[in-house]
């Protein structure tokens, strides 16, 4: 007996996979991150800091007599925006579905907090920043994040009201239609657009009925119409971008000037550093026009390599939402899309009014463009992402595979057979 209590029976071992899958529930493994999003992520932030340090150059000079100044406080806000990334990648989802609700209250708090004198800044005509001392927010784009969270917490919880009645349609319509108006009244209208249609677009995801959809549209396209038409400098605008050479020193300036810019890049650009519209010709150069000093510099191809890359990124995007929407998880599914209709109505916006196929417009290029708010909450809008994708993964791995049992023959197949 006591020769058999001495020897020592061998411990069951948990299968490799079990143990993987626990692994992934205890800690972020790196191996579940999608890589090729970071990837093209980074090839594009490396793209915006090229073209703010190049065209930038001038205005720096001028202003802050360092002609890197721009580009400096352009790599800071990266740097910021990517600690930012990682703060909310450490959230988990639930977090943000549970208090999605709360989201639309603080969008509704900072849209009227920066309309106030005092509170809110005003730069040309136009009072949309909250002034912090080091660094000068805008707050549509902490909006756009928040307008983004609301939408799919709401409509992955009340889909059911959504799709059997009014009541909740009625409720997203109320939602946009008291963001769009405080907007309106700062004014910012580029913002306005993105996020009328980055939510629409979640509420046609969330299975909105075909009437109402189209309800919605042709309201929004009127209003947004009505209110285009009734300012004068709106309506310079839309006048000038259809024969902008008729006021080429006038309303159509800014537009001539960047046309060109692309008639000067022709096939392969001037090449970096050369552009001459940087040099004080055309306004906002390194922010709102940054396309078209791209285009100078590096051409037809430079251009349709940038835009390849956004292609590429918000397609990666949309597999996310498709994977979440296969795993029925409606949340990640509406908020992946929604992120990704933002950035694409964003890069259309910017590249459309650049290149002469849209209204001029205010309207940053993500992640290229100069701006501090706007890099910050655009790295806050991957780390989400990533934080989902990363959920979405590790859910796949512990979620246990269900084995088919082998179909027992039939006696009377096993007589034939025999």
């Amino acid at each position: 007996m006591a020769e058999l209590a001495a020897v020592k029976l061998p411990e069951k071992r948990r299968p490799k996979k079990a143990q993987k899958a626990n692994s992934a529930y205890a800690s972020p493994n790196l191996s579940i991150i999608d890589w090729p999003l970071l990837t093209i992520l980074w090839a594009i932030v490396s793209c915006g800091i090229i073209l703010v340090a190049s065209s930038s150059v001038s205005i720096a000079d001028s202003q802050f007599s360092d002609s890197l100044h721009f580009a400096k406080r352009h790599s800071i806000y990266i740097v910021l925006g990517m600690i930012g990334a990682c703060f909310v990648a450490a959230l988990p989802s639930q977090l943000w579905r549970r208090y999605g609700p709360l989201f639309l209250l603080l969008a509704l708090v900072l849209l009227t907090l920066v309309l106030v004198p005092g509170l809110g800044k005003r730069v040309n005509g136009s009072q949309r920043w909250f002034n912090l001392g080091f660094i000068t927010v805008q707050a549509s784009e902490i909006v756009k994040f928040c307008v983004i969270v609301f939408f799919a917490s709401y409509l992955s919880r009340r889909q059911i009201d959504l799709l059997n009645g009014w009541r909740g349609f009625a409720i997203s319509i109320a939602s946009i239609v008291l963001i769009a108006v405080l907007l309106i009244l700062e004014p910012d209208f580029g913002s306005t657009v993105v996020i009328t249609v980055t939510a629409m677009s979640m509420l046609f995801l969330a299975g909105v009925r075909l009437h109402q959809f189209l309800l919605l549209v042709v309201l929004g396209a009127g209003s947004l119409a009505a209110l285009a038409m009734a300012s004068p400098y709106r309506l310079q605008r839309l006048v000038s971008y259809l024969d902008p050479w008729a006021d080429q020193y006038g309303g159509g300036y800014q537009l001539t000037q960047s046309l060109i810019a692309f008639g000067r890049g022709e096939w392969f650009g001037m090449g970096l550093g050369n552009s001459i519209q940087k040099l004080f010709y055309l306004p906002e150069a390194h922010t709102d026009f940054i396309f078209a000093i791209m285009a100078e510099e590096f051409g037809l191809f430079g251009v349709l390599f940038i835009l390849g890359l956004f292609v590429a990124f918000i397609a990666r995007i949309l597999r996310i939402s498709r994977r979440a929407m296969a795993a029925d998880d409606k949340f990640a599914a509406l908020a992946c899309f929604g992120v990704a209709a933002m950035f694409s109505t964003q890069v259309l916006i910017n590249v459309g009014v650049a290149s002469g196929f849209l209204p001029t417009k205010g309207l940053t290029l993500p992640f290229v463009s100069w701006g501090g708010s706007s890099l910050i909450a655009n790295f806050a809008l991957i780390g989400f992402i990533l934080r989902l994708d990363w959920e979405l993964r590790r859910d796949a791995l512990v979620k246990p595979k269900v084995k088919r049992m082998p179909r027992k023959k039939n006696n009377a197949s096993e007589e034939l057979a025999a």
